[in-house]
């Protein structure tokens, strides 16, 4: 399958261990051009087969190699159906992978993963911003000037604006309003990124600060919730978050459905069609998903403002919402023009292009003691390996704390996921997990490991 580099390089997934449901992963190994951010963002991987060899025109490295070089740790030969199934009953959890000499017994396990810190209040976006400013070229006319603000923006982002003509400044998530006056900017983005939103108080009053000033706003995953938090909209943990290239949403406006990609386990509260007073004007909720009515978009009515909660720049993942853009291109073209902003130049046609990006995600390994690194330098390797987080549905990530040295995956490793911070139950049983039937003809297979769920639960059957 493909479209793993994009997810294992997102930086919304920082701090997250990823569960991968396609049975195959690492096929099409990493190529020069897919990369989502400058690094892998995820602190563990968990796939079923990876490849044995990649096999792509534009392969230049195997996945596990990457995965290695830079100290991530991975799992091969689980069943990760099964822990999908379970994670969809249980819902988003802290987990650990541990391997070799970190192993010990489950209750000492559980133990370190019980002291791996929770997603929900994790200040992350900071970790995963640029710490100085750059700037994307436009193609061709330079149309716009756009203030991005990177609280984990993805690559394709930028080049999506720049294929419509835009200049985009990538500015630090510490970026003060004067410094984005100063440029003189048409409009303002907000990128995805990682974290709960309620930390995210920076960017929540440099946005209040670009309502203030007229300017065109848009924002997409985490900077969606940034913008309701900054109408006075709340913000809550999801129990069961978004993760897929496969997630309908509905314009309310229009009945529009969209396949959209999402990653996200904070949501926006909030009803469809909602109309709520803000202190720039009357805002709406534009979107909802139909699986569970999350908030998925909402815009200012008499303000130029407007975010939704997943990816139009796909990458991975279909490209239905890409026109996402030729709107905010249109609401800048819109407004009147403003002291130090650029001129409106005539708008100019432009070709259809396809988003970057694929439709799915992926993992490969060696035969080392396993660790995880969630963002952080490598442990020393005289450490026990080891790696805790919060594993999520499908391709749900989860809350990371990293013990031991940097490796890839392994036959035999245990899994240590544990419930959620509000669930209050006791751990009382062991499950084990069904370890994928080595092939007989292979070798480099070891038969041997087992996989061991240690969870929180009531005493029924899991």
């Amino acid at each position: 399958m493909t479209g793993y580099q994009e997810t294992l390089t997102d930086p919304s997934y920082h701090r997250q261990i990823v569960v991968q449901t396609a049975p195959q992963i690492g096929n099409t190994g990493w190529n020069d051009e897919d990369d989502e951010s400058a690094r892998v963002q995820v602190a563990g991987y968990v796939v079923r087969d990876p490849a044995r060899r990649p096999s792509n025109w534009r392969s230049r490295s195997a996945l596990g190699d990457v995965l290695a070089e830079q100290g991530v740790v991975g799992v091969a030969g689980v069943d990760t159906r099964a822990v999908v199934r379970h994670l969809r009953e249980r819902g988003a959890m802290r987990a650990g992978v541990f391997s070799g000499a970190a192993l010990a017994p489950d209750a000492q396990l559980v133990d370190r993963v019980l002291a791996s810190p929770a997603m929900e209040g994790a200040d992350l976006y900071g970790a995963v911003s640029t710490a100085e400013p750059y700037v994307v070229a436009p193609e061709g006319e330079t149309r716009f000037r756009v203030a991005a603000l990177d609280v984990g923006i993805k690559s394709n982002t930028p080049r999506m604006l720049a294929a419509r003509g835009v200049e985009v400044h990538v500015l630090p998530a510490a970026t003060p309003i004067e410094q984005i006056v100063d440029l003189g900017v048409d409009g303002f983005f907000l990128s995805n990124g990682p974290g709960d939103p309620a930390t995210a108080d920076e960017p929540v009053a440099l946005t209040r600060a670009v309502l203030e000033r007229g300017i065109p706003t848009f924002g997409i995953c985490f900077g969606n919730q940034i913008l309701a938090r900054a109408l006075g909209r709340g913000t809550y943990k999801m129990r069961y978050g978004h993760r897929g290239i496969n997630i309908p949403v509905v314009e309310h406006a229009t009945g529009r459905v969209a396949i959209t990609s999402q990653n996200h386990g904070f949501a926006v509260e909030g009803e469809a069609g909602e109309r709520f007073v803000t202190p720039f004007g009357p805002a709406r909720i534009t979107h909802t998903c139909p699986n569970d009515g999350c908030v998925e978009g909402l815009a200012g009515e008499g303000f130029p403002a407007f975010s939704v909660q997943y990816h139009p720049e796909a990458a991975a993942g279909p490209h239905d919402a890409a026109d996402l853009f030729d709107r905010f291109v249109a609401m800048m073209a819109d407004q009147p023009a403003r002291e130090g902003a650029r001129p409106t130049p005539t708008p100019r046609p432009r070709d259809e292009e396809p988003a970057a990006g694929s439709d799915d995600e992926a993992a490969a390994g060696s035969d080392d003691e396993a660790a995880a690194v969630s963002g952080t330098e490598p442990a020393d390797a005289s450490e026990p390996a080891a790696a805790v987080g919060q594993p999520a549905e499908a391709d749900e990530p989860v809350d990371v704390g990293v013990h031991g040295e940097p490796t890839m995956l392994l036959p035999q490793t245990v899994i240590v996921p544990t419930a959620d911070a509000h669930d209050e139950r006791e751990i009382d049983e062991t499950v084990v997990l069904p370890r994928v039937a080595p092939a007989e003809d292979d070798p480099d297979d070891d038969a041997g490991g087992r996989h061991r769920l240690i969870e929180r639960h009531d005493g029924e059957d899991v």
